[in-house]
């Protein structure tokens, strides 16, 4: 299946980019292209994109209001800057962004961004995942630590510490020997258990429960 994607960029040179990237993939489509965050939620909305590259700073409405708007649709958002320090990433992830690429990470990083979130994975560039999961531990830091709905099972837990490490859903079968659909049933049940919606609020709530080493 073609994983149909749109981009958002205020700068045509970008765009061109990106889609000569993706577009070298044979499973990769660019449907549509937007120059501001107004844009971005009407092309979306018109041409029901599975990914949407979105550019963290634009015109009339930034990358965040564009994942806010398509919160809960079946589109996913990658957000994509130049700024591994941007003060918006983690709004935008708490948004439910399903990534975080830098323009200059490369052409391999960038389709694999768009592949797991098309997948229901979230990909964020390995350059800032450490300062970024620190900076949501430091700011969950000041208020207890969230316990889930019901507790997690050993299996659930063994898990949760897996998509810390950044592994797929594919690694994860592989290591233990389960199906695909399996882990995905658990990543789904956690997710409900710990009240997240996505792999990133996986991973900040195993760090505010130090279940992975924040050293």
């Amino acid at each position: 299946m073609t994983i149909r994607v749109l981009l958002a960029d205020d700068q045509a040179m970008i765009r061109a980019s990106l889609r000569i990237i993706l577009e070298d993939q044979p499973d990769i489509t660019v449907v549509a292209e937007a120059g501001d965050g107004v844009e971005a939620i009407e092309q979306a909305r018109r041409t029901n994109p599975d990914v949407c590259l979105v550019d963290v700073q634009m015109p009339r409405l930034d990358g965040i209001e564009v994942a806010r708007a398509l919160a809960g649709a079946p589109t996913r958002v990658v957000m994509v800057t130049t700024f591994d320090l941007d003060e918006y990433v983690y709004g935008a992830l708490r948004r439910g962004a399903a990534g975080f690429v830098l323009k200059d990470a490369g052409p391999r990083l960038l389709v694999e961004a768009v592949r797991a979130a098309y997948a229901g994975d979230a990909l964020i560039s390995p350059s800032i995942t450490l300062r970024l999961l620190r900076h949501l531990a430091d700011r969950e830091a000041r208020a207890a630590a969230r316990a889930p709905a019901s507790p997690l099972s050993a299996r659930e837990t063994e898990i949760v510490e897996a998509v810390a490490r950044g592994c797929t859903n594919r690694e994860i079968a592989d290591e233990f020997f389960l199906s695909l659909s399996t882990v995905k049933g658990h990543v789904s049940g956690i997710m409900d258990k710990l009240g997240v919606r996505n792999r990133v609020e996986i991973v900040a709530w195993a760090w505010e429960n130090h279940l992975i080493d924040t050293d």
